[in-house]
């Protein structure tokens, strides 16, 4: 996969160590495809009107308006802010066939996305709060 950024993993991890608004867990979430235990992440609840973008690279990703309570324990969103702005690929980790989500700017893994979202997109863009950082509108 070719992208816009990129860093070597000790940049990767500086980074997210620095950045004040990062969760603890970015690094293994962002760069080794971690998930975080769902109802832990401070945007699974959150519902502040603004846009949401990838805690490595500050792409934007998605917009408040696009976020639902799918109840399932993460941020899910129905469509990205921006057509390309997010890379999906094949995931058979732990068993499973799944739809992994990447930021398409610097790669860094999101979460994944499953067709059982609410219209008009029916998808459900599932994140981890720790790949996200959130800027009000």
């Amino acid at each position: 996969m070719t992208t816009t950024v990129e860093k070597s993993d000790a940049e990767w991890r500086a980074l997210l160590k620095d950045k004040g608004g990062a969760e603890p867990g970015a690094y293994e979430v962002t760069r080794h495809a971690a998930t975080e235990r769902p109802f832990t992440g401070k945007y699974e609840s959150h519902w502040a009107d603004g846009s949401y973008h990838c805690v490595c690279c500050g792409a934007k990703l998605f917009e408040s308006s696009a976020k639902f309570d799918a109840g399932c324990g993460w941020p899910s969103f129905t469509q990205a802010a921006v057509p390309g702005a997010i890379i999906e690929r094949q995931d058979r980790s732990l068993g499973m066939v799944r739809t992994e989500t990447l930021c398409a700017n610097c790669g860094a893994h999101l979460g994944h996305v499953f067709d059982d979202g609410p219209g008009p997109t029916h998808l459900r863009y599932c994140m981890n709060s720790a790949a996200l950082d959130f800027k009000d509108r």
